[in-house]
This record gives structure tokens, sequence and C-alpha cells, in this order.
């Protein structure tokens, strides 16, 4: 039996298969996972879906085939026995993620906002402003987790979502409303993972940080 379902989705590589694409659906509410005063499983908030990006025909082939990791979609999805597919996709936001297992040379700013944050604290964040004094980027420093929890790889599958992040800059008045780029790093030689959230995506901050780490 098939059954067609819509709704809005962040783009993720599947850590499953090369050919399919993790889909994490997105609240209509949203939830801030980082807001100790909020004990909402995140699993129960950002269902993910599985769907191949390869046999596709025409225009929609096109479509599917161009979808980037960190990407906000409106999408159809058929499931036919249980299986999903793409019936229709349409990009709504061109945000990017980019993950960096192994960062080497991380730059002052990262580490001096994990310096200052507090004694105990897990988060800590700053932002950064271009030479023109205007802001371009917003940094958030989590201390890595010990035993088997791997905190960058839980940002890479999805498991940690991004958006409460991004979700945050929206509510700003002063952020510039464009596509963002987002690195998630796990520094080699630090005690913290960093997401850097570039505020446009072809401005000259994301544009260094392809070129340093990417």
């Amino acid at each position: 039996m098939e059954v067609t379902t819509t709704g809005r989705f962040r783009v993720y590589h599947s850590p499953r298969d090369g050919d399919e694409l993790l889909l994490l659906e997105l609240p209509e509410e949203r939830v801030d996972w980082t807001d100790p005063a909020v004990e909402t499983d995140v699993d129960d908030v950002y269902s993910p879906t599985y769907v191949p990006q390869t046999g596709y025909n025409g225009d929609l082939a096109e479509r599917v085939s161009a979808l980037e990791p960190g990407n906000e979609i409106e999408a159809t999805l058929t499931w036919d026995d249980g299986d999903p597919r793409f019936a229709d996709v349409s990009v709504r936001d061109r945000t990017r993620f980019r993950f960096v297992g192994a960062a080497t040379g991380l730059f002052e700013a990262a580490r001096e906002t994990w310096r200052a944050t507090g004694d105990g604290e897990a988060i800590g964040s700053r932002v950064t402003y271009g030479t023109d004094g205007d802001p371009n980027a917003v940094l958030y420093v989590f201390a890595k987790q010990p035993g088997a929890r791997d905190l960058f790889d839980e940002f890479g599958d999805g498991v940690v979502p991004v958006d409460p992040l991004l979700d945050r800059l929206d509510d700003e008045a002063d952020v510039p409303d464009a596509p963002r780029e987002v690195f998630v790093l796990r520094p080699l030689d630090e005690e913290f993972v960093l997401v850097a959230i570039a505020l446009d995506r072809d401005g000259l901050f994301a544009r260094t940080m392809r070129d340093t780490y990417c």
C-alpha cells in the first residue's frame, strides 16, 4: 500500500549508505536541546527518515541529486511497503553543513571561546566580526564527551540536530538573512568540538574556513 506524506526536512549524508540521504523532519515548534531546562527527547522531535538519492527520472532526478547536507527542504515522500522515495522536493534554504573530523591549526577565536567558557560549563559561544565591523559568524564550543559518546559523530549523523543553533540566528535582528554554512570540527589537539556558523555561505569567513579545513 502506497502512502504519501509531506513535510519540512533538514538534509544530512546518510551514515548507512552513500546512495541515500538522511532527512530530519523539522518540528513546527522549536526545541532547544542546549537549554538545560528543556527535558525533551530529541529523537521524539526530529524524526529521521532514510531516502534514496538515486533512481529518479527527469527534473526530479536533477533536484534530488543537487541536494546538499544542511539544505532545508519541502518534500513529498511516497511510502511503498515502508520504503520512502521522493515524489517531489524543493529547497527552502541553501544552508550547507561541512564536517571535519581531524582538524588541526585551529584559529585563535575558537580557542579564546573555549578559554572563556566557565568551569563546569559544557557550552561556550561568541560572535565574530569582519574587518568592516559587521558580524560574520557565530562560534559554539562543546566539551568533548568522555567514554563512548562522540559528539562530533552525533552532529554528523543528526543525533544531535544543528537546527536549534540556527534558530537562534533567526531571532537576531542584526544578523543578515542569507544561507548559512555550518562547519563542525573535531580538533585533534583541543578539548572541545567546534560548531562555526558562517552567516553567509558565500562570504569571506565561509571561504576562509573551506580553504583552511575542507
